[in-house]
């Protein structure tokens, strides 16, 4: 790690962008797997004490073929090998999390998908957000779109608690580029939550019910925007429940693939709350809207597939888990009650 983060302090090395690129993913793995939420460092950092005694009492490897290692990492109690992955995970976190004082003057370099990475990596390191809270403001007013936008988001996740930055935000929410707005909406929502503006909600149902298409500019779930935007309204409160849902429903025929999992995710998260149903459950037993979300499904069969396969895994394994049919004929089905 730090190998890398030697080379992405040199100027001349290529390709900058990729190598910020390799080290967020390896600190925080996926982005989906924590947003619209930051990465949760505090809760990886109770998990992992005492993993580095249980790393380190693995026996030591006496040749090519021996599995004693594997043998005992497989013998440990669950808790012992939650408490070992975290750490190693952690280590990894740590290590990168080591340059940040780096990425926050690649936020001015001259090369405009550097500055781009470096916001993106920002985003993950709250427990510097004092650090970072006002590159990253100043970020905020890029020239380019896409950099200003990301350096919102980031700011919405490390949550610095300044004033000064809370300001940057809400005023990006009036700039003139939709991109920037859809940024400064998603960073408001996660810094005022129930309080957030209006004018925040406002552009934020516009993303998610909309049917605009990907902006891969945009690093923050491999640039889908419509996506993100969707997850974001959970965080503004129950004054938005109802036309939230409705805008994910309108978003649903128009999504397929990685795009439908956060829109349909959350779609069923709303309509669920209570998870998996229980076998035997009819369509007339469900309430009015999760009836509205499975005919919204039913009527998409699009919605499934990716790639030319009828139904991802991903999508299925998603539905299946809430107890439903797991393609687009028996959802038919199940919705016409036969």
């Amino acid at each position: 790690m730090p190998f890398l983060i030697e080379l992405l302090a040199d100027p001349a090395t290529s390709e900058r962008d990729e190598i910020l690129g390799l080290l967020t993913s390896l600190a925080i793995g996926y982005d989906e797997s924590w947003l619209p939420d930051p990465f949760p460092v505090a809760s990886y950092r109770r998990r992992a004490v005492g993993g580095g005694q249980v790393l380190r009492a693995a026996p030591a490897p006496t040749g090519d073929e021996d599995d004693g290692r594997y043998r005992y990492w497989e013998s440990l109690d669950e808790q012992d090998q939650d408490r070992m992955f975290a750490h190693v995970e952690l280590s990894v976190y740590d290590a990168v999390r080591a340059g940040v004082p780096l990425y926050c003057a690649l936020l001015a370099d001259e090369d405009p998908s550097v500055r781009l990475a470096a916001a993106y990596a920002l985003a993950w390191f709250g427990e510097d957000a004092l650090a970072v809270g006002g590159p990253l403001a100043s970020a905020a007013g890029d020239a380019r779109a896409e950099i200003a936008a990301t350096a919102l988001v980031a700011l919405g996740l490390v949550g610095t608690g300044d004033p000064a930055a809370e300001r940057v935000v809400r005023a990006a929410l009036a700039d003139d580029r939709d991109l920037v707005r859809w940024g400064a909406a998603v960073a408001h929502a996660r810094l005022r939550g129930p309080a957030a503006d209006p004018a925040a909600a406002a552009e934020l149902l516009s993303w998610a019910g909309g049917d605009g298409p990907t902006r891969r500019e945009v690093p923050f779930l491999d640039g889908d925007v419509s996506g993100l935007a969707g997850l974001a309204l959970r965080q503004v409160g129950d004054a938005y429940a109802g036309a939230g849902f409705d805008a994910l429903l309108a978003r649903i025929p128009a999504v397929s693939g990685p795009e439908a999992l956060p829109i349909v995710g959350e779609a069923l998260r709303r309509a669920f709350p209570d998870g998996r149903l229980a076998p035997g459950v009819r369509f007339a037993d469900l309430d009015g809207r999760q009836q509205r979300l499975l005919r919204a499904l039913a009527d998409s069969p699009g919605t499934w597939g990716w790639g030319g396969a009828p139904v991802f895994g991903n999508f299925m394994g998603m539905v299946l888990g809430y107890g439903l049919p797991f393609n687009p004929e028996g959802m038919r089905t199940f919705v016409d009650g036969r």
